[in-house]
Parts: structure tokens; sequence; C-alpha cells
């Protein structure tokens, strides 16, 4: 395919020498798993959004699963308990949710940023609702003064699943005052997988947070329940990053905000060239707002126009086709009615965007997307 959704070897091409640099200095080190590189990631992701903690982990999914679990081990939380969630988000925000005995209460995104709608999460509190989970969906980040309201007013916690929106800043300063993505709640689940724009070259998340003590018991329940050696203080899981992992991460993230700034010329070169009747374009926002981790426009004819982009040479890719609610894994909540997540479901598409496409590779993609008819 002559343009593929994404090319990880392309992504990765300026990077490498340096990785493989790196690479080596680990190997050579002898200390693979939590050790000096993994120590200077977390420094650096706290450096970088302006948040006292971060504890690095397996992965994205395991990152929001420790902080609810660590909430709960301080009891800010009991099973049963509610969290709130976009309805069209990624399946991995709600099992973080249900991992932990919590339900989710789901509640519709708007159509304009395909984010969590603020002005409905008030009507979906409940005396049993302890969290409000937001979404950065696709790289724009969630957050404006109601939510933050509303979670006062009834004493709620927010947590943030940064997993697509590394990099993003709102233009509405978060609860400690730092205006970063992953720095806006309580605490806040970062993914770094592959495909992201700050990615590892296998899996690995983290946890970043201006709570002491929830990062003690985020850090301690992903090493077994254990902060000192074989005194296992919880029923803990194994999650942690590798040092080779958290070394590509230091590479990477000294060109995230080039690269998210090349993004977003890509985003406006397609936003200003696309003449196309059939095709909803994404909002922007405010600068640095979105961080165009995923570039989605919305057809009602989505599958035709996805048929016809393979046969031109176009890879493109649905995030996501079937909403958390309707899936199988979800049977207790097939029976709801969420109509703007399953309308997006069936008419989002992801077109290529990475920060190596040139503008003359745009355009070809643009011309492509204009004759759609």
């Amino acid at each position: 395919m002559k343009y593929p959704h994404l090319s990880l070897q392309r992504a990765n091409e300026p990077y490498m020498a340096e990785m493989k640099a790196v690479a080596a200095e680990v190997i050579e080190g002898g200390w693979y798993i939590r050790g000096k590189y993994v120590s200077q990631l977390e420094a650096e992701l706290c450096r970088y959004l302006g948040c006292r903690h971060a504890v690095a982990t397996g992965n994205g999914l395991d990152a929001l699963r420790l902080i609810l679990r660590a909430y709960i081990e301080l009891g800010v939380m009991h099973p049963g308990d509610e969290v709130i969630v976009p309805s069209n988000t990624y399946v991995a925000s709600v099992l973080a949710i249900t991992d932990n005995g919590l339900v989710p209460v789901f509640v519709e995104p708007s159509e304009q940023t395909h984010n969590l709608d603020t002005s409905l999460v008030e009507q979906a509190v409940t005396p049993r609702t302890r969290a409000i989970m937001v979404v950065h969906l696709y790289g724009r980040a969630c957050w404006d003064e109601q939510l933050k309201a509303v979670a006062a007013r009834h004493g709620l916690k927010i947590v943030e699943d940064n997993a697509q929106a590394f990099g993003a800043v709102s233009p509405v300063a978060g609860l400690q005052g730092a205006f970063h993505t992953g720095a806006l709640g309580d605490a806040s689940g970062q993914s770094f997988y592959p495909t992201k724009n700050l990615g590892a070259l296998g899996d690995a998340g983290a946890v970043t947070t201006d709570d002491p003590a929830l990062a003690d018991v985020v850090r301690a329940l992903g090493n077994y329940g254990s902060s000192v050696r074989y005194v296992n203080e919880y029923k803990g899981v194994n999650s942690r990053m590798d040092d080779l992992q958290a070394a590509f991460l230091l590479v990477k993230l000294k060109y995230l905000d080039a690269g998210n700034r090349r993004r977003a010329e890509i985003a406006r070169l397609y936003t200003d060239s696309i003449r196309n009747e059939r095709i909803v374009l994404p909002q922007a926002g405010a600068e640095g707002e979105h961080i165009w981790h995923q570039y989605v426009v919305r057809c009602a004819e989505r599958d035709r126009l996805m048929h016809y982009l393979e046969t031109e040479g176009v890879g493109s890719l649905i995030h996501y086709p079937i909403p958390p609610h309707k899936q199988q894994c979800y049977r207790e909540y097939n029976h709801l009615s969420l109509p703007v997540a399953e309308q997006l479901a069936h008419e989002v598409l992801s077109l290529p965007m990475s920060d190596y496409l040139t503008d003359d590779e745009v355009r070809e993609i643009v011309s492509i997307i204009n004759r759609f008819a």
C-alpha cells in the first residue's frame, strides 16, 4: 500500500541510530528492570508534564488499573462504586474500571469534539459515584471549568486516560495549576504503545499524579504489592517498565513537541484541503489542545469510503467500530441505548497521520479523498 495508515518503521527511522546506541548501553549496563533509565524517565515525565510523581508501568491499561486499585487500597473507593466514563472510548478505559470491581456509568460524547460531553456529567452522578474518567480521545484534551466544578461539588476524583494525548495542552488549568494532559486531574494513566505520538518499541505505560500516597501505593502494587523486597503489603501484580523501553522513550521525548507541531501542520493541510460534502472534518480546538494522534473524519458511508481508499492505496482504520457497551464481553450493558456513541462507531474513520508525512503526500491523499463520490 502506497500510504499505509501508519508505518512504524518510517516513524522510528529518525531516531534509529540513537536508539541503537542506548540499547547497547542498557545491555552493557546489566540492570534491565526499574533501573536508572526508568528513574530518569520518571523524572523527565514529571518535568515535562509539571507533576510531582510518575510511576512507570508495564502498559497503559495497567496504569489505569493501578490508579483505581490504589484508590481502593487507600479507602477512597470500594468495589461497587461508580466511575463515569465516555461511551465511545476504547474498551481499555472500561476494563480498568470493571477489573477493580467498580461500575462504569457511560456518558455520551460531544459529536463535535468526540470527547466526553461535560454538560451531561452531573446528571449521571449518583450517591455511589466516586470518580470521572476523562479520555483525551484521538489526542484532543478533554478538560473545562464545568468538569472541574462538577467534580468539586460532588467530591469526585478525576482520572485521566491520557493514552492518546501526551503533549496536548489544555487552555484551562488543571486541579494543581498544570496545563498538560496527564497532569490536569487527580491521577493519569499514560500509554507508550508503539503507535502513540510518544511510543516505545514494546508495551510501556506510566501513572502520573501530584498525590504522594497514591504514587507510593501504585509503585508497590505494580511490584507484586511490595515496596520492600520480599515484604508484600498488598496482593499486587507485576507491571514494571523495563529499562530498554525507558531508554527508547528518553530518546524520543526530546523530539515530541516538534513531532506534535508537525502533526498539527498536517492536520491543518487536511482540513484546509479536503473538499467533499460527504465527509465531516474534525475540530482542532485551541492551539496545542489537539496533538492529532489520529485525524478522524466522519462519513455516513464510512465502509464504502474505507474500501475506496484501500483500492486507491490509502490505508485507514476505525477507532472504534464497536462501543464498549455493545461489546460481547460487556453483555450486561448491551441493552443500553447510547445513540451518539453508536452513530460515531458507524461513521468515524482515521486517515494516515504521522509527523513523517510530507506535504506532497498529504496533498495526494487529499486529492484521492476529494474524488470520493
